[in-house]
């Protein structure tokens, strides 16, 4: 059994990473770590774990630390800025890392100490960590010590992106115009587990809005994506608008870009259906039809719908996952199992909830 611990497990996605490693037939939870909780058995915390997991919250003092370096790989499930502290000494001791904050997702220091407003505190292991999107890093994630997992809105933007991105590539002439928008909505969980009065009750529901709208912290991740992870040819400008939703989990991406005259003699929807053929945990839906949240919630799946309207020159891509599994620990989870070279669905086949 894969020894794992998760540091960090009161948030809504330390949470998640219980519900689906209980599940896991290859993984053990040997440690659980909350300062705030220190001593509570976490079913106490999260009635829905009862009779799942009996496991206590640790505190993360020097004595844990110690026990950490015994595990085979330790989720960070906290603030960013946290496990860049920590991942070098557990490195160090043949640990596997999983970061499911900031802190190893952005490969330059000038942005990550822009959006993050601190120093990186392991520039040299940062060089060595790698982007956990496994659609497109699965061959780097497998021999990686350190995954940066992706942030929710990037993974829906990147995947969104990738079968255009490559065709035009591969074709080496402009298949869209540089301009790409992304219209993103969220629902209120992706915001964490801590009270703020924006995410109460009363101001969320029966509500709408925009926010970073100035200027997002994961902007600089999906440009990375385009310009590194899919090496594109071309340069392209990204407005990335993020919207919250009055609803606990889900997230709707909607890609807007403009076709060239060469991109209108592409049949796009064959197109995606060919990038993603073999790839289980996303769904291609037919051309037609559309995506909705409720379709993915509690899932690792990614759904894409495909609309290209030649005589307006416009192609829209439509992505949804649940923030919490795909865009989070379900993501987590998929990358432990490459880095384990194991079967890359265990623990997270479960079909989505409905209604």
């Amino acid at each position: 059994m894969i020894s794992a611990a998760i540091v960090g497990g009161t948030g809504y996605t330390g949470i998640e990473l219980i519900r689906l490693l209980s599940a896991h037939p290859e993984v053990s939870i040997d440690l659980l770590t909350s300062r705030s909780e220190a001593g509570r058995r976490a079913d106490d915390i999260f009635p829905s774990l009862r009779g799942i997991s009996d496991i206590v919250f640790s505190d993360l003092g020097d004595d844990t630390l110690a026990a950490l370096q015994k595990c085979d790989v330790v989720f960070f499930a906290t603030p960013h800025g946290v496990a860049m502290q920590q991942a070098q000494a557990l490195t160090q001791a043949g640990v596997k890392v999983i970061d499911l904050a900031a802190d190893f997702r952005l490969q330059s220091l000038a942005d990550f100490e822009h959006w993050y407003q601190q120093p990186h505190a392991c520039p040299e292991l940062l060089k060595t960590a790698v982007y956990g999107l496994p659609e497109l890093n699965r061959d780097k994630i497998a021999s990686a010590l350190v995954v940066g997992n992706p942030g929710c809105y990037p993974t829906t933007a990147i995947l969104g992106l990738k079968p255009i991105i490559t065709l035009q590539n591969e074709q080496s002439q402009r298949l869209i115009e540089p301009r790409i928008v992304i219209d993103a909505k969220s629902g209120v969980s992706g915001a964490g587990r801590q009270a703020s009065l924006a995410l109460n009750y009363a101001e969320a529901t029966d509500n709408f809005k925009a926010y970073g709208v100035t200027g997002h912290r994961h902007l600089p991740e999906i440009e990375q994506g385009i310009e590194q992870l899919l090496a594109s040819k071309f340069s392209q400008r990204v407005r990335f608008l993020p919207h919250l939703v009055p609803m606990i989990r889900g997230m709707f991406s909607s890609i807007h870009l403009e076709l060239t005259a060469a991109g209108t003699a592409v049949n796009w929807q064959q197109a995606f259906e060919n990038s993603y053929a073999q790839e289980g945990f996303i769904d291609v839906l037919p051309s037609g039809s559309y995506p909705d949240t409720r379709s993915v919630r509690a899932s690792n799946r990614l759904r894409i719908a495909v609309h290209q309207d030649n005589e307006r020159l416009e192609l829209t891509i439509m992505v949804v996952q649940d923030n919490l599994v795909k865009g989070a620990a379900g993501q987590a989870v998929q990358n432990l199992n490459v880095m384990f070279g194991l079967d890359e669905s265990l623990g997270l086949n479960a079909a989505p909830i409905v209604p």
